[in-house]
C-alpha cells in the first residue's frame, strides 16, 4: 500500500482525501449514474465509479438499511482477487470460511440406509489462485463494498428508503421515477444500472424478459447452529443418501453455524408453489434421513427457505444494440440455482465490468461504443454458467442409485473446477481485447482470460511481491513490460521505454494517468539497477513530485515468473484492462501497434 505522497498521513491510510467536489446529502434531481439496489452488482459498481470524483454516482436502495442477512454466500478465488483489488481481501479473508476439501459420501454398499465417506477431494487441486475459495454471508460482503465507497475521495454513501417505479429513456437522458421516503419524484441520470435483482422493476422497464424453464426439483435451504454426530460437520460436503435424497452441507463463518442444501425432491407441474410452504421441522427431518445413521439436532435457524432450481437468462443487458444507456446486472438478467456458488461471484464481476467502462466514458477517456461491450461480454459468461449449473443442479438430484457410476458427481467437480472458481471467462476479441497473433509470446496470459498473478521481487527493497496485487480498482490500465535478456539501459524492454516516456505517439505520455506501467526484468534483482531502468517506470507522483520506487521488478531465487507463466525470453508486453483481463499480448518492439491498439479503446 502507497501513501504519504501528498505529505504525512497519521490516520488510516485506507481512508482517502476526500475530493473538493460536494456530494448532496438528500438524493439531487440530476445524476451521471443511478444504480437501482444495493446486492453484490450494485455495490460493486457503487464502489467502482466512487473512485471517479468527477462523477456523479448515487445507489437507492428500498430497504431502508443495510443488507442484515444475505442468502448468498459462496466466494470464488476470482472474486477474491477482485477484493484485494478493493483494498479488503486481507481482512475479509481472516474473517470468512475457508474451503479446502471437499467430502463425499454416499450408501455403504454393505448397509445402504447408512452413508459412508467415499472421497476427500482437495478444494483446488491445481493451485490456479493464491487466494482461498471462501464462504461468508453477503451482508458482510457488501458492507466491505460499502466501505471500499466510504472512503473513496467522494465519501459515497448509498441512499436507503428509496424505491424505484419506472423509467423514461430520452435522448437527453434516462428520466428515473422513484418514491424517496415515499414521496414520487423523478431524478434524471445519463446512465442506470439495474442491480435489483430476479424481478428486476429495471429490467421490465426497458423490455427485457428472463426466459428459460424452471427444473422442477425443490430444495429446502436452512443456516443453523446444531449439535451432531456427523464427523465432516466443518468440511463441504456432498452426501447422496440411498433413498433420502441428497445434501449439500457448507459450514459457514465464525466456526459454529452450517448451511443445508436439503433435497426435497421432483415438484409436480401443478404444484403452483405449494412446495415453498413445507415447514421447516420437515427440512430437518428430511436432513436426519439423508445423514443416518448419524444425526443432528438443530438448537437455532438465523434463517431458512424453499426454491425450486431454475434457468433463465435474457437475450441482452442493455436497453439497446447501440448507444444503450440502461444496463441490468446480476439476477436481474440471469438466474440458476444456488449449489453451484455463482450468484454473488457472477454478479460482482458483472458490476464491474459495466462499472469502469462507464467511468471511461463520462470520464472523457473513450467513446460510448464501449458501453457495447458490456451485453456482448457478461451475457456469455451468463450463458456458460447456466450449463454448467444445470448438469451440476441435476447430478446433485440424482439418487445414488441412479448415477452412471458411483464416483460421477466427484469426478464431474474436479474437472470442472476451473469454471466456478471463476476462471474459465474468456472473453472474444473486440475493441478491447485483441487477436491472439502473439500469444506465443506469454502463453501463461491468454489474451481475453483474467490476468493471473505471480510472485517478483521488487528491485527498490528486494521485497518478493504478488504483481497482480498491486493492481487496485482504480479505472487505469495496467503495461506490464516482461524485459528482453538485457540490463536495464540497452536492448528492446529499454527503448520501448523510452519511447513510453517520450514519443507523441505513446498513449502513456499523452494520459500518464490512466495507465500504471510495470517492467519485470528476466535477471536476479540483485544485478538490476533501480536508476538505469527507463523513466516511465519511476514516475514522479504527488504535489513534491517524490520517486515511486515500486514498479521495477526482476526474478529471485525462487520466483522466475518468465518460467512459471510461459513469458518469452524475447521479452513480451502484457496490456491489462481496469478489471484484470488480457487485453493484449505484442513484442517489446511493437510500439505502433501498441499505440494502435489504445487508439481503438480510448478517445
Amino acid at each position: 500500500m502507497q501513501f504519504h505522497d501528498s505529505g504525512y498521513v497519521s490516520g488510516d491510510p485506507r481512508v482517502r482525501p476526500a475530493a473538493p467536489t460536494h456530494r448532496p446529502s438528500s438524493l439531487p434531481g440530476t445524476v451521471d449514474v443511478l444504480i437501482v439496489g444495493a446486492g453484490p452488482a450494485g455495490m460493486t459498481a457503487f464502489a467502482q465509479l466512487a473512485e471517479f470524483p468527477g462523477i456523479s454516482t448515487r445507489l437507492i436502495e428500498r430497504r431502508p438499511g443495510r443488507l442484515e442477512i444475505g442468502q448468498a454466500d459462496g466466494l470464488q478465488a476470482r472474486s477474491v482477487e477482485t477484493f484485494q483489488a478493493f483494498g479488503f481481501a486481507d481482512r475479509l479473508i481472516e474473517e470468512a470460511y475457508r474451503i479446502c476439501s471437499m467430502a463425499f459420501w454416499r450408501p455403504d454398499p454393505q448397509r445402504p440406509a447408512e452413508i459412508v465417506r467415499t472421497g476427500l477431494v482437495p478444494d483446488d487441486p491445481s493451485g490456479i489462485s493464491e487466494f482461498p475459495h471462501l464462504i461468508l454471508n453477503q451482508a458482510r460482503v457488501l458492507d466491505y463494498f460499502a466501505e471500499s465507497a466510504r472512503h473513496s475521495p467522494t465519501r459515497a454513501v448509498p441512499d436507503y428508503g428509496v424505491e424505484f417505479t419506472g423509467l423514461e429513456v430520452t435522448p437527453d437522458g434516462v428520466l428515473v421515477r422513484v418514491r424517496d421516503q415515499g414521496v414520487a419524484r423523478t431524478v434524471r441520470a445519463r446512465y442506470v444500472l439495474g442491480c435489483d435483482g430476479a424481478r428486476s422493476q429495471v429490467r421490465e422497464a426497458i423490455g427485457r424478459r428472463l426466459v428459460g424453464q424452471a427444473a422442477m426439483h425443490a430444495w429446502g435451504v436452512m443456516d443453523v447452529l446444531a449439535d451432531t454426530d456427523f464427523p465432516d460437520f466443518r468440511t463441504k460436503c456432498a452426501i447422496q443418501s440411498h433413498d433420502g435424497g441428497n445434501i449439500l452441507l457448507i459450514p459457514r463463518e465464525g466456526g459454529y453455524l452450517t448451511r443445508f442444501y436439503v433435497d426435497l425432491g421432483e415438484v409436480p407441474e401443478d404444484d403452483a408453489g405449494t412446495v415453498r410452504t413445507t415447514p421447516l421441522e420437515q427440512i430437518v427431518a428430511r436432513a436426519n434421513r439423508i445423514l443416518h445413521p448419524y444425526r443432528v439436532e438443530v438448537r437455532n435457524v438465523p434463517w431458512w427457505s424453499v426454491y425450486e432450481v431454475g434457468h433463465r437468462l435474457t437475450d441482452r443487458f442493455d436497453d439497446a444494440e447501440s448507444a444503450p444507456r440502461v444496463f441490468i446486472t446480476g439476477d436481474a438478467c440471469h438466474t440458476h440455482s444456488a449449489k453451484a456458488g455463482q450468484g454473488m461471484n457472477v454478479s460482482i464481476q458483472d458490476g464491474w465490468n459495466i462499472a469502469w467502462k462507464i467511468a471511461h466514458v463520462l470520464d472523457g477517456r473513450a467513446r460510448p461504443e464501449l458501453l457495447e461491450t458490456y451485453s456482448a461480454e457478461r451475457q456469455v459468461v451468463a450463458r456458460n454458467l447456466i450449463a454448467f449449473d444445470r448438469e451440476w443442479s441435476t447430478l446433485m438430484a440424482t439418487p445414488a442409485g441412479q448415477m452412471p457410476e458411483p464416483g460421477r458427481l466427484e469426478d464431474f467437480y474436479v474437472k470442472t473446477f476451473e469454471f466456478p472458481a471463476g476462471f474459465m471467462t474468456h472473453y472474444e476479441p473486440s475493441i478491447l481485447t485483441a487477436e491472439p497473433v502473439w500469444q506465443h509470446l506469454a502463453t501463461g496470459y491468454p489474451i481475453g482470460r483474467r490476468f493471473r498473478s505471480a510472485l517478483v521481487h521488487r528491485v527498490s527493497d528486494t521485497t518478493p511481491v504478488h504483481l497482480g496485487h498491486h493492481a487496485r480498482a482504480d479505472g487505469r490500465w495496467r503495461v506490464y513490460v516482461f524485459a528482453d535478456a538485457s540490463l536495464p539501459g540497452g536492448g528492446a524492454a529499454h527503448r520501448l521505454g523510452a519511447w513510453l516516456t517520450d514519443d507523441p505517439d505513446s498513449p502513456v505520455r499523452a494520459h500518464e494517468a490512466w495507465f500504471d506501467a510495470k517492467v519485470i526484468y528476466q535477471q536476479h534483482f540483485g544485478e538490476i539497477s533501480f536508476h538505469r531502468a527507463p523513466a516511465v517506470f519511476r514516475p514522479r507522483s504527488g504535489p513534491f513530485r517524490l520517486t515511486d520506487w515500486e514498479r521495477v521488478h526482476a526474478t529471485g531465487e525462487q520466483h522466475d515468473i518468465f518460467t512459471e507463466r510461459g513469458i518469452s525470453r524475447e521479452g513480451a508486453i502484457v496490456v491489462v484492462r481496469p478489471d484484470q483481463y488480457v487485453a493484449n499480448v505484442l513484442p517489446l518492439t511493437a510500439h505502433a501497434e501498441l499505440a494502435a491498439f489504445f487508439a481503438g479503446v480510448l478517445a
